[in-house]
């Protein structure tokens, strides 16, 4: 009980919230002209209950007070578009670059509002999609083994023999080994210790097409990471959509279809290095932001106090003018 009226004492009297100029539309969408930039990134992340919001972010401000252009309920084209043409189009010319996952509708938002704005996919998102696919590879191997070893102990019943599961000499089964690799996969040869080491050699000598795989995906990577020239970087990427061809994966065929696409934006990233890592990690302190209050209860509050505090939240005297449920001591 005390808590509660602590909370409302601070939202109806304290915090400004009764006033605040944006309150009315705060749940629909929430503008701040004034914090545009020339490098915006645009995401989307879930507030409360899997409800998706668009976020648009000045790179420069790196999280911090004046981050916030724009917070949008949804995804649809059509509605972010007009919330962010109600910026004069003289500030939202003054963008020279964007940047975006693949979504074609986050494309359209950027085109659309900011005409002069060059566009960058995030090569993280390309690489996941090469990742997923390694690991759709590794997961049909494991379902099979799985498998396998069900029939295997079904026989051993029939017969009345025990069932002893074959046993690498790292101690793992093959069940296991599958199960056990998919960290190794997502990371470089060289961040693996000796038993990631050990286990990689367990697998590849097993499943060749997975060390096939893997090496296509770690390409993609290098595409990015050691490439340095746009020029160089095209030619290196057309290198690897023809060994995509060439391996027989559907679902690496499946990706060089995708990314041919977006091209021309991916192939941008190469002119600045620029990626969607600010509004991911953006996304991610909204996340701890929400998990600090235990959830969103009000959308509404929540945003004024995200868009005011704007994740300054490690500063002792902002977290003092904020109520927190005390923990249970029974």
């Amino acid at each position: 009980m005390f808590y509660r009226v602590r909370t409302n004492q601070y939202k109806d009297f304290l915090s400004g919230f009764k006033t605040w100029d944006q309150k009315s539309h705060a749940k629909q969408w929430l503008l701040f002209p004034e914090n545009i930039g020339n490098l915006l990134s645009i995401d989307e992340t879930s507030l409360s209950n899997g409800e998706l919001y668009t976020i648009l972010t000045n790179k420069a401000c790196k999280g911090k007070k004046g981050s916030i252009l724009a917070i949008i309920a949804g995804t649809k084209t059509s509605d972010v578009i007009v919330v962010l043409k109600k910026t004069a189009l003289k500030r939202r010319n003054l963008v020279t670059e964007i940047t975006l996952d693949m979504a074609a509708n986050m494309g359209l938002i950027a085109k659309n509002c900011f005409p002069n704005a060059i566009q960058v996919t995030d090569r993280f998102h390309v690489q996941k999609l090469a990742l997923e696919a390694l690991q759709e590879i590794r997961i049909k191997h494991r379902w099979q083994a799985i498998d396998s070893e069900n029939n295997s102990i079904e026989q051993a019943k029939e017969t009345k023999i025990k069932y002893t599961p074959t046993t690498l000499h790292n101690g793992d089964t093959i069940k296991q080994l599958l199960a056990r690799s998919r960290h190794i996969l997502y990371k470089n040869k060289s961040k693996w210790t000796e038993n990631q080491n050990e286990r990689a050699k367990f697998l590849f000598e097993l499943y060749p097409d997975i060390e096939k795989a893997y090496g296509l995906a770690q390409e993609l990577r290098n595409v990015f990471e050691k490439t340095t020239d746009k020029i160089y970087g095209i030619s290196r990427l057309a290198k690897w959509h023809e060994k995509v061809n060439q391996s027989g994966f559907k679902s690496f065929n499946t990706i060089s279809r995708t990314i041919q696409n977006p091209y021309q934006t991916i192939l941008n990233y190469f002119d600045n290095r620029s990626t969607n890592m600010s509004a991911e990690s953006f996304n991610a302190k909204i996340k701890a932001f929400r998990s600090q209050f235990r959830g969103v209860r009000n959308i509404e509050f929540f945003l004024f106090r995200l868009t005011n505090i704007c994740l300054n939240f490690a500063t002792p005297q902002v977290l003092d003018l904020i109520p927190k449920k005390p923990y249970s001591t029974t």
